[in-house]
């Protein structure tokens, strides 16, 4: 089946959807690292996703909740003190879906109303084996994923690579006074966007991809190495945990089903972190060329 044409901008931007009012549409059937240029996607923030980030502000005298921020979950209450404090919240609290987009499948193949029911779900689970396993898996009802056959999984970093330099370029097209990107990396994408040698947005055979890449190599250096920074958040540390990756992966395994084995292959070491080496080599870039992301 012929994949449609989808914008790498808007896609990345539903990716991001919890920093995006926009839907994507168009995607039955097909792949989903293809398309022509369009929307403007936004800078990774772990947003819906987050699991590990509890921030504590100045407590308000009348409402010691109000600059009290909890992580996805859990919801402020005061003690008899009048101290703040974060508990699990529970789910049925939770605002009822307004339709099937809103759900998403766990790892325990179960079906929830919303990120709210499950990470309220997961924060009840707390220390125990079950809780410790449990994580968002993916946007959407849970549902058969096909298996990745070995020659699917060779063709997934060839069209995720492609997507990934057109994402910059249409963030550098669209960046007026946006602030998507820094100075610094306005001049690194600029440097791709007026090279004559670029292979532009659109479907591709995967013998051209492979091509490109071989023959435009420098061209994919940096894209690889942004996105890996855009995901690396909590903390900047060089490694992205399972928390970090999924404003990224959980969007894409509906629609890419070897999103899943892929991830998994480049945890080379099986340590459940991806560290920039790891990443870097999972989309074919040679060590030695392993540079700062910012």
């Amino acid at each position: 089946m012929a994949s449609p044409h989808v914008d790498p901008a808007a896609c990345y931007c539903w990716i991001l959807w919890s920093l995006c009012s926009q839907t994507l549409f168009g995607l039955q059937g097909g792949t989903f690292f293809s398309g022509d240029v369009g929307a403007n996607p936004v800078q990774i923030e772990v947003g819906e996703f987050d699991e590990a980030i509890e921030v504590v502000e100045d407590v308000a005298a009348e409402n010691p909740c109000l600059n009290h921020h909890c992580k996805k979950g859990k919801v402020c209450e005061v003690d008899e003190s009048n101290t703040p404090m974060c508990v699990c919240q529970d789910p049925s609290t939770c605002p009822a879906a307004e339709g099937e987009f809103e759900h998403v499948c766990g790892t325990d193949n179960k079906t929830y109303d919303s990120s709210c029911h499950f990470f309220a779900t997961k924060c009840t689970l707390e220390g125990t084996k079950k809780g410790h396993k449990l994580h968002l898996d993916y946007i959407g009802p849970c549902k058969f994923i096909e298996p990745c056959m070995d020659t699917e999984l060779n063709e997934f970093p060839l069209r995720m690579r492609d997507w990934l330099k057109n994402v910059l370029v249409t963030l550098y097209e669209r960046d007026e006074d946006n602030n998507l990107l820094t100075e610094k990396q306005k001049l690194r994408v600029k440097k791709i966007y007026e090279n004559e040698k670029r292979l532009q947005a659109g479907e591709h055979s995967l013998d051209l991809l492979a091509h490109d890449f071989e023959k435009n190599y420098n061209m994919y250096i940096f894209p690889v190495h942004w996105q890996f920074g855009q995901l690396d958040q909590h903390p900047v540390d060089g490694y992205l945990t399972h928390t970090e990756l999924s404003p990224l992966r959980a969007p894409l395994i509906p629609m890419e089903h070897c999103t899943t084995r892929f991830f998994e292959q480049c945890d080379a070491d099986s340590d459940k972190y991806i560290a920039l080496e790891e990443w870097a080599a999972c989309f074919g870039i040679k060590e030695r060329e392993y540079q700062p992301y910012a």
